[in-house]
């Protein structure tokens, strides 16, 4: 939606830079004190765009947020989900709001035995918030294993608190020998799933 709306202002800008900057002041504006992610999208559409030229008025950045129920899951997820679910207890550790991933939900057909977001948490991972709550809510006897897509987000925070963690690596990233290596290191949400002998 953001490349979409400065294409249609005729930016003439390297489009990936753009994106590049944008995904950095939302942590840039995570990083501050805590604002609803729908704020959070919003401030770093308009400070990436002023950077980079573009004149975004704040009121106009609405349209990230209502983006949102166009966001698609990846093509195996919900057949993954469901093969989780037959094994285990699922759920979604989110940096969105309540409301933004409730329009998100409507995608996933798995019914999810957890939820934990920054709104209830009031904070953004990488932050550790959102994992002591997960694991104040699952219990010390369970445990949990964390498949995630974000090596920053998620990966570094709970190696750090010895949980389990099976990175997806859609895009083979190379990691560097400061970062934390995962548990294990997959493609895909299927492959994560087949791990866990589902």
């Amino acid at each position: 939606a953001f490349l979409k709306e400065a294409k249609e202002d005729g930016l003439t800008v390297d489009m990936k830079k753009l994106l590049m900057r944008f995904y950095e002041c939302q942590y840039e504006v995570m990083g501050g004190s805590y604002e609803l992610y729908a704020e959070v999208l919003r401030r770093a559409a308009v400070k990436a765009a002023g950077e980079f030229g573009w004149s975004l008025e704040p009121s106009r950045a609405q349209f990230l947020p209502d983006s949102i129920p166009d966001w698609q899951p990846f093509r195996e997820a919900n057949a993954a989900m469901d093969r989780l679910k037959q094994k285990y207890d699922i759920g979604i550790i989110s940096n969105v709001d309540d409301k933004l991933l409730g329009i998100s939900r409507r995608h996933l057909r798995t019914e999810l035995d957890l939820v934990v977001t920054a709104q209830q948490v009031r904070s953004y991972k990488p932050e550790p918030a959102h994992f002591k709550e997960c694991a104040r809510r699952i219990g010390k006897k369970k445990g949990w294993v964390h498949i995630t897509s974000g090596h920053y987000t998620d990966v570094e925070p709970l190696i750090k608190m010895r949980v389990p963690v099976i990175w997806i690596n859609r895009r083979g990233e190379k990691l560097d020998s400061s970062q934390k290596k995962p548990t294990t290191t997959v493609k895909n949400l299927r492959d994560a799933a087949k791990k866990l002998g589902c």
